[in-house]
């Protein structure tokens, strides 16, 4: 069984691709997460998580969702996580995980996609995008040869850099910056609700037809990025920079 959770569609397709590949089906976290559905669920021996990097980890969210919720049958968990850069030290937390979950660890497959989180970073133009994604292919492809063949993935980079980066960044990256306070829009908002149909949070929401955002926030870009006006910023750091969801790019 796939476990995939999104934010603007990369891990989405890394899912896919992998359920085609092996024939198996995808549970939607995204909606788990919402919903705040932490109902046990018959899932088979194995376990692939497919998400994004949030501040060299799983996203937390992701975390506890699957602390909550039991798994029946399951033996075995591969970590697939897609990245703008790098993981860090992602793979101590997420053996911890499997761990705790009494699963057996198959290791942390690191995924280079095209970046979406334009609160920090630039999104890639359209072409540099579709570029990135068929470079990917490989390391889609290698993911998916070494789950089909039950073996572990290979280690990635674990260097001091990576542990400072997951183990002290992580903590104060989400206490500091991962906030919806920043968030702001523009006139052109034509209150279509996009915004708060993606927040997997249920942090937006339509008040005199214009969102606003609670204190529930995990930056995870799907209402800036989602928005078909453009008319959401991240305070001045989104303002002029390339909107990315991997939809756009138009990849069967």
């Amino acid at each position: 069984m796939i476990l995939c959770y999104s934010g603007t569609g990369n891990s989405r397709y890394i899912a896919q691709r992998i359920a085609d590949e092996l024939q198996d089906n995808i549970i939607d976290l995204n909606e788990k997460i919402k919903t705040n559905n932490y109902s046990s669920i018959e899932i088979g021996d194995d376990v692939i998580l497919v998400v994004p990097t949030y501040a060299w980890r799983i996203p937390k969210i992701v975390s506890n969702w699957l602390y909550k919720t039991k798994f029946i049958g399951a033996k075995r968990i591969w970590f697939v996580m897609n990245c703008g850069s790098e993981i860090g030290n992602a793979t101590k937390y997420n053996l911890m995980l499997a761990n705790d979950k009494h699963l057996d660890y198959m290791g942390t497959k690191q995924i280079l996609m095209p970046e979406n989180y334009i609160a920090m970073f630039n999104a890639p133009q359209l072409e540099e995008a579709k570029e990135i994604v068929e470079k990917a292919e490989i390391n889609i492809k290698e993911t998916i040869k070494y789950i089909r063949e039950g073996k572990v993935f290979l280690k990635p980079r674990h260097n001091l850099y990576d542990r400072f980066m997951s183990g002290l960044v992580n903590p104060l990256f989400y206490h500091f910056f991962v906030k919806a306070d920043a968030f702001k829009i523009k006139d052109t908002c034509t209150g279509c609700n996009q915004c708060a149909k993606k927040c997997p949070m249920n942090n937006t929401q339509l008040i005199d037809g214009k969102p606003v955002w609670g204190k529930n926030c995990t930056h995870c870009m799907a209402c800036i990025c989602y928005c078909p006006q453009e008319a959401i910023e991240c305070g001045k750091k989104s303002v002029g920079k390339t909107r990315y969801r991997f939809e756009q790019l138009k990849i069967k």
